[in-house]
């Protein structure tokens, strides 16, 4: 039986491009794509065990965290991060028409804040519709002349649709990082930990007191970032990623012991290899 890892779907996306490469950086001989629509739905897919394994985007070097992403994965601590990938994304507007004929402009939200500049140059009187992915805006563009998408050069070409500009992203280092998951033990191995913690309380000092242990220990963090915890205002959830060394050799276990008294809740992701993908 094939290894089914599910992503943002439909076909076409850059969850796909990058559950693909992850497939293959981890060896699996034998794997089916699993499309899904939304992202909780990719995290669900796996927690539930419908798939064995799940891809979702966690972090855009323009627009910052993923929040659906990171939300689903505080919601399911039995998940374990196998492997990251960074993906760089280059955005194209697709559609049936022409350009001076598009009044309505559909992505993913991110996808469509990447592109606010360019669209507010070329296009400031089309409407911005959200989708939730940009194969399924490219889905709904199709034979439509007033109507175009944001999404990557190959969604176009294989909808038959026509690339108007290309590329259109702000940033042209525009890169985002995506995750594979599984349920289990989490790995000891890599050179990134990633970690999300709540406080004891929300009172002066306390997140500075959870950070200087790490910083006393010697490692550097790559990246915080805080959501709601969903429960009272002003109560947060801390995500951190930490570079390793050596491969992170019982640094986990050194991270973890220090930030344990100062955290309600901690869960440990697990330490995996991240990589950089270049596409043609």
């Amino acid at each position: 039986m094939p290894i089914r890892v599910a992503f943002l779907g439909p076909e076409g996306t850059y969850g796909q491009q990058a559950a693909q490469a992850l497939a293959e950086l981890e060896g699996l001989a034998n794997f089916e794509l699993v499309p899904c629509i939304g992202l909780r739905s990719v995290v669900e897919h796996v927690a539930t065990k419908r798939s064995e394994m799940a891809v979702v985007p966690v972090e855009n070097s323009v627009e910052g965290g993923v929040t659906a992403s990171l939300d689903a994965l505080w919601s399911h601590p039995q998940l374990c991060i196998l492997r990251a990938v960074v993906l760089p994304i280059r955005h194209a507007l697709l559609s049936s028409g022409g350009l001076k004929d598009i009044s309505e402009v559909l992505s993913h939200p991110q996808a469509l804040a990447q592109c606010s500049g360019w669209l507010a140059d070329h296009l400031p009187d089309a409407l911005q519709l959200p989708t939730s992915s940009t194969a399924e805006a490219a889905r709904m563009v199709i034979d439509s002349r007033f109507r175009a998408a944001i999404a990557s050069r190959p969604t176009g070409q294989g909808r038959g649709l026509k690339e108007l500009a290309f590329p259109i992203n702000d940033v042209a280092g525009n890169r985002t990082r995506f995750l594979l998951l599984r349920q289990g033990t989490p790995l000891q191995r890599g050179d990134v930990a990633s970690f999300a913690f709540s406080l004891h309380a929300n009172a002066p000092g306390s997140l500075l007191e959870a950070l200087t242990c790490v910083a006393r220990l010697g490692f550097n963090m790559s990246r915080i970032e805080s959501r709601p915890s969903k429960r009272e205002l002003g109560e947060y959830v801390f995500f951190v990623d930490v570079e390793l060394r050596d491969g992170g050799v019982g640094a986990s276990e050194q991270l973890i012991e220090a930030l344990q008294p100062f955290c309600e809740h901690l869960v440990h992701f697990g330490s995996y290899l991240s990589s950089d993908l270049e596409l043609d």
